[in-house]
């Protein structure tokens, strides 16, 4: 059975997808920063499949229900969510497309296109460097993996943290704190 997903007054859905070490949860942080108040839910593939279930990422694995029932319970009790994690076209494009389609808000895709040498280096600088390396890195990334159907707009390898920002509270217009 399908569900709408209604909040009220009209909920955003942002969803922030790209490769491991791309810079979705420093994007991700910074919005609900610029928000600065209650009212916008943070939804993360890797708090949901990494810490509560300690799931791999696999193909049918329960954390894909997981996260659209967090989100969809979120966007119904009038929050804005942001999305954010790999979420791999493969594994997590029909929930995406459900989650958009069922959206009676304004939902709004990016993808943080950024090449695997630069994903290593930024990966480097992060807690998670010394839980994997360039090896499971290389077995993970996707180059280009986009959702079909051209709604996701791509952010480019020279779009700053800031930059980023800007143009993600610009396409949704989600008003932020003064």
């Amino acid at each position: 059975m399908t569900r709408v997903i209604t909040g009220s007054p009209p909920t955003q859905l942002i969803v922030l997808r790209g490769n491991s070490g791309s810079g979705k949860t420093s994007v991700a942080r910074a919005l609900r920063e610029a928000y600065g108040r209650p009212g916008l839910a943070l939804v993360s593939q890797d708090v949901l499949r990494r810490e509560i279930l300690r799931e791999l990422d696999m193909p049918g694995g329960v954390n894909i229900g997981l996260i659209d029932t967090v989100t969809r319970y979120a966007l119904d009790h009038g929050h804005h969510v942001i999305l954010e994690g790999i979420l791999t076209t493969a594994r997590y494009g029909p929930m995406l497309e459900s989650l958009r389609k069922d959206h009676s808000g304004r939902s709004h895709f990016f993808y943080l296109d950024i090449p695997f040498e630069e994903t290593l280096r930024r990966h480097a600088t992060r807690p998670q460097s010394a839980e994997f390396g360039a090896e499971l890195m290389r077995e993970w990334y996707v180059e280009r993996d986009l959702l079909p159907g051209g709604y996701e707009t791509v952010i480019p390898q020279d779009s700053s943290l800031q930059e980023t920002v800007g143009r993600v509270l610009s396409s949704s217009r989600i008003s932020i704190s003064s």
